[in-house]
């Protein structure tokens, strides 16, 4: 075991989707069930009530952190510009909302839409590629003007063709080369893409300012084939202090549970998925 000052949240995507400000009425079961930290993912910024959610956030003990994608409409390495600005405008929506909620960072897979996979030549990865770091330079700008962090999150290779691995993420950082850029981790995507997660956490080392984690399967962290010693070794090297969040997905939102492939129930019910993970979880990673 470890000692660590890791915090422990939780997504309301577990339970909901979208978020709108109603949402908050998960607040008081999360907090009652011991997590300190709840992730807010923002889909739709014109659906929630900013001033609500921070006094919920404040009256029930909980830190926020925030997470965005971005879809078909929304893609930094499309050939239609259009598509770029679709994702500053929204961007700028969302990071307008989280420093009203006084968060340093928002997280997310940014640099292409989620769900782009295909097999496309050297040619158009180059291509693509540098659009992605000329476009995140400019997220970056926006960012900044926020008081924010970006922290970009790998995703496997059924989500992503561009950004899979530790070491694909670092590359792109370097790339663009702007301090306000780090990296968000997933134990699920690396579960899948990793050779070593210990290792591939080292090889972030303090750029990692976010920690997402469920099974590999996407369920109750424990219950799977997730190396959750290596987990927990990697963020002790480099002396992780930040949140861990369990990120999964209620098969009861359809269009949600079709989007992440969840075709099956990954617990009795979702409040016993939230809780036995954050048992494991911190048996795990804290004395």
């Amino acid at each position: 075991m470890m000692k660590s000052n890791i915090t422990f949240g939780v997504s309301t995507w577990l339970w909901q989707s979208p978020f709108t400000t109603n949402s908050i009425a998960l607040f008081p079961k999360i907090k009652s069930m011991g997590f300190d930290v709840v992730e807010i993912p923002l889909e739709n910024p014109s659906l929630v009530d900013v001033a609500q959610v921070k006094q919920a956030l404040s009256d029930n003990g909980l830190t926020p952190t925030v997470c965005i994608v971005f879809g078909d409409d929304k893609d930094l390495t499309a050939e239609d510009p259009i598509l770029h600005e679709n994702c500053f405008e929204f961007a700028k929506r969302c990071f307008e909302q989280a420093k009203a909620l006084e968060v340093d960072f928002v997280a997310g897979p940014l640099y292409a839409a989620v769900g782009k996979a295909r097999l496309a030549t050297d040619e158009q990865r180059k291509i693509e590629w540098d659009r992605s770091v000329k476009n995140l330079g400019k997220l970056a700008s926006l960012a900044r003007e926020h008081a924010l962090q970006i922290a970009l999150e790998p995703l496997n290779r059924f989500e992503s063709d561009l950004i899979n691995t530790a070491d694909e993420v670092m590359r792109l950082i370097g790339d663009i080369n702007e301090d306000c850029v780090k990296v968000a981790l997933d134990g699920f995507h690396m579960t899948i893409e990793e050779n070593n997660i210990r290792k591939a956490i080292n090889s972030v080392g303090d750029k990692l300012i976010h920690v997402q984690v469920s099974e590999n399967h996407r369920g109750i962290p424990g219950t799977g084939l997730t190396p959750w010693q290596d987990f927990a070794d990697g963020l002790k090297d480099i002396e992780y202090n930040g949140a861990m969040v369990i990120e999964s997905f209620t098969p009861e939102i359809k269009e949600l549970a079709a989007a992440v492939n969840i075709w099956r129930k990954l617990a009795d019910d979702q409040d016993s998925f939230a809780k036995q993970g954050l048992e494991f979880l911190k048996r795990t990673f804290n004395d």
